[in-house]
């Protein structure tokens, strides 16, 4: 099946033509940034949002809190992980040559792509951490989706990559996140209560420091601190 959508007047060549088409007109020292964050970077930066978001997590006010989120953020790692495995018989099956090798003029940033293209493990990677992370916390979520789509964007512009090979990766990574997350919550879960309960390693999962919240005195006050939690701040995962 090599040779998907390899046609000069096919919109995803135009597409990858238009945005590696940027790197001819930008200096040295920017291809060579964005060929270092688009290959290390960004996913470097996500890994790091993956760290800070279960350190947060840990300060839930009971363990049972604390266990379902730091679940949902484990989940986020293992299921890029999976979607990568997933994804290589997808790309020997469909066997789409790099963009570099099919069409005249790309601007090439980075050597040694002598795989195939369809589907980018980076976007895979990148997108099934930013959907991970978005059900254990609404805003790191977002922050993760934000660095998935910049990883699109920078593997086409360092020309190894069509379009259509990011998007794949985004539904790839997506579906395997979100589809998979209920098993792997129903799994990790147990797991990370087991976890908190036991001694020094437990802080992994709840710092003990933080306990749990007082109720509040009246159903008022009850009311009123439910009116004015933030909605972002609600967890899926929870």
């Amino acid at each position: 099946m090599a040779g998907l959508d390899e046609s000069g007047s096919n919109p995803d060549v135009g597409l990858l033509y238009d945005i590696n088409g940027l790197a001819k007109d930008t200096p040295s020292w920017f291809d060579s940034a964005m060929a270092f964050v688009g290959e290390y970077g960004l996913l470097l930066a996500l890994v790091l949002l993956v760290v800070w978001c279960w350190w947060g997590q840990r300060k839930r006010g009971t363990l049972d809190d604390a266990a379902t989120s730091v679940a949902a953020v484990v989940w986020a790692p293992l299921a890029a992980g999976i979607a990568v495995l997933i994804n290589v018989p997808i790309r020997s099956f469909v066997e789409r040559p790099r963009p570099f090798r099919v069409h005249r003029g790309i601007e090439l940033l980075v050597d040694g792509k002598n795989d195939y293209s369809f589907v980018s493990d980076h976007a895979t990677l990148a997108m099934a951490i930013g959907a991970g992370l978005f059900v254990a916390n609404r805003k790191f979520g977002l922050v993760g989706l934000g660095l998935a789509a910049l990883e699109g964007f920078c593997r086409v512009f360092m020309g190894v990559h069509y379009p259509t090979d990011v998007v794949g990766g985004f539904a790839l990574g997506t579906a395997v996140a979100l589809l998979l997350s209920p098993l792997a919550m129903a799994l990790l879960t147990p797991l990370t209560k087991m976890i908190g309960r036991s001694g020094r390693v437990g802080r992994l999962v709840w710092d003990r420091k933080v306990g749990p919240v007082a109720a509040p005195l009246s159903g008022t006050a009850r009311r009123s601190d439910a009116a004015s939690a933030d909605p972002d701040e609600r967890d899926l995962a929870a």
